[in-house]
């Protein structure tokens, strides 16, 4: 085909920026197994923002009119080290129709038709897709709808399936109100599935209990820690999954954990032999992690992502939850989304240093023809 697209690159320099360029490219032709997308629509996930903007600070954002411009602290630059000066593609996921497919019989079916597809080249008006990455949507699902369906319900429901694989009955989540936390809140409601809500205001209280929600608690109150115990004891949630990262959320969790599996216990200098898992899936905290290590000998912190772990379901798993994102996209597997920018509008600083923050209720669809 001869259609040419405009891309968005983040390029990490080795003098410490990091640039965000338009840059007009021809679109390769698909090969067998590949089809061509005319993008329109793509979320902005926290898990995006580390190759966009590559741990640039907010406030140093600027622009000439043609290219964003961050300062990248030390320790930034160094992790970016393998991608020093090559402008690379960005945007995980996203929505958009058809428009030219490879000789497979499995690409030509999909032509004309709207996919959810998962790339890492999404802010784009095109983007070259494998056929198996792509998911063929209802014709009564929007490209807004279908924009988030691989990174957050993948992982919500990654999150109730390693409880399952790992013996737990109960979870935890924190970051509770954000689109991620929603939407595991209503898978577990769904499934039977007993969920605690580390929330961190109020009123994020109020929005998940107005949802259906037991199992709420507020990290900013006095309270919290007895909270925490009290909804782990009544639910026997021993798994939990933090957004946070940072400061001392593990730690707190796995201490109330301990309490909570300890209660009307016998004393033992080894603490309770009920296994305590935490796993850091986010990175909102960049502050150390630090451990007391007061909860006993059973328990363990470790990363969780979401590629890793449907390497552990294999490709059967994979396709029992896209067939379920699938069926229930507009209900259970909802997102929702505070402002709609286009391609150009995300080299804009003031519009960058938006996006820049993951904040709960402020997520950015990216619409690369600039409306839906």
């Amino acid at each position: 085909m001869s259609e040419t697209a405009r891309m968005l690159r983040s390029t990490v320099t080795d003098d410490g920026e990091v640039r965000l360029t338009l840059v007009e490219e021809l679109v390769p032709d698909p090969g067998p197994d590949e089809v061509v997308v005319a993008v329109e629509a793509s979320p902005i996930n926290p898990s995006d923002l580390g190759m966009l903007l590559a741990g640039a600070d907010p406030d140093s954002l600027s622009s000439d009119g043609e290219v964003l411009v961050g300062r990248l602290g030390a320790g930034s630059v160094q992790a970016n080290a393998a991608r020093l000066g090559a402008p690379m593609p960005v945007g995980n996921e996203g929505s958009g129709l058809v428009v030219a497919a490879g000789s497979s019989d499995d690409a030509q079916a999909l032509v004309g038709k709207r996919v959810a597809a998962l790339s890492g080249a999404m802010y784009a008006t095109h983007s070259r897709v494998s056929v198996a990455m792509c998911v063929e949507m209802p014709e009564t699902v929007t490209a807004e709808q279908a924009a988030s369906c691989f990174v957050n319900p993948l992982t919500a429901l990654g999150m109730t399936e390693t409880m399952r694989m790992e013996g737990h009955t109960a979870l935890v989540h924190t970051a509770a109100a954000s689109n991620l936390g929603q939407m595991l809140q209503r898978i577990c409601i769904a499934d039977g599935i007993a969920l605690v809500n580390v929330v961190r205001k109020a009123e994020h209280v109020d929005l998940l209990r107005s949802q259906g929600a037991e199992w709420v608690v507020d990290s900013s109150s006095d309270s919290f820690r007895d909270d925490l115990t009290d909804a782990l004891a009544v639910t026997g949630a021993t798994i939990a999954f933090d957004a946070i990262g940072g400061g001392t959320q593990v730690d707190v969790l796995l201490g109330c954990m301990e309490a909570a599996a300890s209660r009307g216990a016998g004393f033992s200098r080894y603490g309770s032999d009920t296994h305590k898992q935490v796993y850091v899936y986010g990175g909102l905290d960049r502050s150390p992690t630090p451990l007391t290590r007061s909860y006993g000998m059973s328990w363990g912190v470790g990363g969780w992502l979401l590629t890793p772990f449907l390497g552990r379901i294999g490709f059967d798993g994979l396709m029992r939850l896209r067939d379920r994102v699938t069926a229930e996209i507009g209900t259970t597997f909802a997102s929702h989304y505070a402002e709609a920018i286009s391609l150009d509008e995300m080299l804009d600083p003031e519009v960058a240093r938006r996006y820049a923050v993951p904040t709960t209720g402020e997520k950015r669809l990216v619409v690369p023809g600039g409306a839906l």
